[in-house]
Formats: C-alpha cells, sequence, structure tokens
C-alpha cells in the first residue's frame, strides 16, 4: 500500500482557521500519474500546461476548471481518508507564551493520526509519501522515527514501513493529494464553493476524524 499525503493550512497564526492533512491510496499509480499530465496538458490553460507543479491555490485557474479537475480525479479510484483541526483547538501542549511553537511535534501528531485512519491492514507493505516541509523543533530522521516508532507494534508482523518526503514539484502523486487538501480546507474554512468541492470528493471519502475533539465524523460506506 502506497499512501500520498499533504496537508493545507498553517498551524501558527494567521487567517486561517483549520489544519488539513488530507492522504489517499490509488490502486494503480502511474494509470493516476498518467492521467493528471493528460488532464494538464489537454484542460489547463497555455502558460500551465507545462508548468511543473500545479497547486490547488494557484489564482490563475478558475474555480470551475477546479471542480472539472476534481470530478477528474474522483473517477480514478482515489480513496481519501484525512483529519481536521480548527486551530482554537490546539492543546496549549503545543504553546509557548501565547503562541504554537511546536509545530514540528504537532504536525507529527496530526500525520500519526491521519495515518492510524488505515489501520487495520493486510498488506505486506506500508509505504507514506508525503511533502517536503520544514518542521520546526524536529529533524527528518526524528520525525520518521518517531512516526515508525508509533506504528509499527499496530501493524502485522513483518509488515514493510516507510516513509519518504519527496519534492511535490517532481511528484504529480504528491500534487493530487495537495488538490484534494486544498479543496477539503476551503470546505472547513466555510469559503466560497467549499460546499460544491466536497460533494465532488464525498464519494471517495472512506473516513474523516476532526483532531483535538471528542467528536468523530461519518465513516462513508
Amino acid at each position: 500500500m502506497f499512501v500520498f499525503l499533504d496537508e493545507s493550512g498553517t498551524l501558527t497564526e494567521s487567517d486561517s482557521k483549520c489544519f488539513i492533512v488530507a492522504s489517499y491510496t490509488v490502486g494503480d499509480l502511474k494509470k493516476i500519474t498518467k492521467a493528471f499530465r493528460k488532464w494538464q496538458k489537454t484542460k489547463f490553460p497555455k502558460k500551465l500546461k507545462r508548468q511543473t507543479e500545479l497547486k490547488f491555490n494557484d489564482s490563475h485557474i478558475e474555480d470551475k476548471l477546479k471542480i472539472k479537475t476534481l470530478q477528474y480525479f474522483a473517477k480514478q479510484d482515489l480513496r481519501i481518508f484525512y483529519t481536521y483541526l480548527k486551530k482554537q483547538n490546539i492543546p496549549q501542549d503545543y504553546y509557548n507564551k501565547g503562541r504554537v511553537t511546536e509545530t514540528g511535534r504537532l504536525y507529527l501528531e496530526i500525520v500519526r493520526a491521519t495515518l492510524e485512519l488505515y489501520l487495520p491492514i493486510t498488506q505486506s507493505q506500508f509505504t507514506v509519501v508525503r511533502d517536503q516541509r520544514t518542521l520546526k523543533g524536529i529533524t527528518v530522521g526524528m520525525f520518521d522515527d518517531v512516526l515508525k516508532t508509533s506504528l509499527l507494534p499496530k501493524l502485522p508482523a513483518k509488515v514493510l514501513l516507510q516513509v519518504q518526503a519527496v519534492d511535490s514539484a517532481a511528484s504529480p502523486l504528491i500534487q493530487v493529494a495537495d488538490w484534494i487538501s486544498g479543496a477539503l480546507a476551503r470546505y472547513h474554512e466555510g469559503k466560497s464553493m467549499g460546499e460544491e468541492f466536497y460533494t465532488v470528493l464525498k464519494g471517495n471519502i472512506v473516513q474523516e476524524k476532526e483532531l483535538f475533539s471528542e467528536k468523530w465524523t461519518k465513516t462513508w460506506e
């Protein structure tokens, strides 16, 4: 199993009220990669057709095209698992002098909680591919080691667990995760077209969870 993961929002002070970590699996990695590039070259404006990275929040992409792109992704057998949190609910453990400072440790906890939505698994391989990002207060090696230490006891014996950080500009698979997280952020922030974006992805959502709250959301059948 390969899991591709990205986030939307910031954990420090900003205009955003929520933070989203979205992930997905797909049956055929080559197929979704090819589908992404084909859609880009045939449906996007000329100046974006050969752009290395297509971000959901690119202001040059109109919402109408974003909807069509999400609809196209939704047809590619994506299975989405994601977590979200309202920044006002971040525990005080991650604060120092009234500000969220332990962002690396907090991001690690959010990613761990997101990946636990996949458990239990029966596959012999569990590979997590995430976008590279600055991890304040924690090294990449520490991040990977703590994540593995947390997940391995909950996995079947002899499962090969791998964690990889890649440059999203070189990975269409991570860019798809960016589109998913960006669309879900619009929904949870209550912004324009958020309801429409969520409706498009709803049928692909396997599980969603709000963190730092006792409230669990529905597991979609």
